[in-house]
């Protein structure tokens, strides 16, 4: 049986809240854990429209130092203080976030009831951030105007599942059947050779998402995100505002749908719009003149992998 494999968008507007839209922020869930990805002004009314319990949250993941992408997090750290939360919290970010972070703290006289560790990012080459029980988290470079990554979440290979007729019919040893459900063939003491092939169901294959924020089109990032199941690209503008996302340092539709197609991604998720867009449907028409399997971002929906 699979284990979930989802995220749900809280926010998806660019830099003002506009539109009924929310800056920035997603929750990744992958069975029983629970990653923030960035963390916009009001990221904790969007975690409690949405029955999303905070106290689960222990991964924050920051992609840059823009208002839009973090000014929610001194927010929700608070609440966790006031709440006596005692579950250390993981926040990566890159340098600066946790100076500001003990700034805030430092001058409110505030003291957290938790442990925080910070691990900084880099913003060059694919680094492992984070190794979790069943996730592998991984940065990588985006090009905008500050240092700026994304996120790359790879499930961990699970054990094999037994074939049960197999089972049924022989009495396998203990240590066979931990051998086998770890993907290798096992040869017992007295010369019995069980093939996990034929003993073991196929493996699962692994699933994995892609998480790019702010950046300028930047067609290197796709030998980070190759074959996704489900890539998030920010799109804040149309094409014919092109001149503007080069100004800014941003992406259009269409430019997150042409490195969805050379990644050759499953999905692609469209994020991050423009407050000049009130009504969303030409950025999606648009994208989908070069990639077909292409969504709107939809604030409070969940996108299984």
């Amino acid at each position: 049986m699979k284990t979930d494999f989802e995220v749900t968008v809280l926010g998806n507007t660019s830099s003002i809240p506009v539109h009924g839209r929310n800056h920035t922020a997603q929750v990744l869930r992958h069975g029983q854990s629970h990653l923030l990805i960035d963390c916009g002004e009001g990221t904790q009314m969007q975690l409690r429209k949405y029955h999303i319990k905070t106290s689960k949250i222990n991964h924050i993941f920051i992609s840059h130092l823009h208002g839009d992408h973090y000014l929610g997090l001194v927010g929700l750290l608070s609440s966790y203080g006031l709440t006596k939360r005692k579950n250390p919290l993981f926040l990566y970010g890159p340098k600066g976030l946790d100076e500001i972070i003990t700034t805030h703290f430092k001058w409110s006289n505030n003291r957290l009831s938790f442990r925080l560790h910070f691990i900084q990012t880099k913003d060059e080459g694919l680094n492992l951030v984070a190794d979790l029980p069943h996730l592998k988290v991984y940065s990588f470079p985006l090009t905008h105007r500050v240092p700026t990554t994304g996120f790359l979440f790879r499930e961990k290979p699970g054990f094999r599942n037994l074939i049960k007729e197999k089972l049924l019919k022989e009495k396998l040893p203990l240590e066979a059947i931990q051998t086998l459900r770890n993907g290798m063939d096992y040869i017992g003491p007295d010369g019995s050779f069980y093939p996990v092939k034929e003993y073991c169901h196929p493996k699962a294959p692994v699933r994995a998402y892609a998480y790019c924020s702010d950046t300028i089109f930047k067609p290197e990032i796709s030998e980070y995100i190759q074959q996704v199941d489900l890539l998030y690209h920010e799109s804040t503008f149309m094409q014919a505002d092109l001149d503007r996302a080069k100004t800014t340092f941003h992406s259009t539709a269409m430019q997150a749908a042409e490195i969805a197609k050379i990644s050759q991604v499953k999905n692609l998720l469209l994020g991050h719009f423009s407050s000049r867009y009130g009504v969303l449907d030409d950025l999606l028409a648009e994208a989908k003149t070069v990639f077909e399997n292409v969504m709107l971002s939809e604030e409070g929906k969940t996108y299984p992998l």
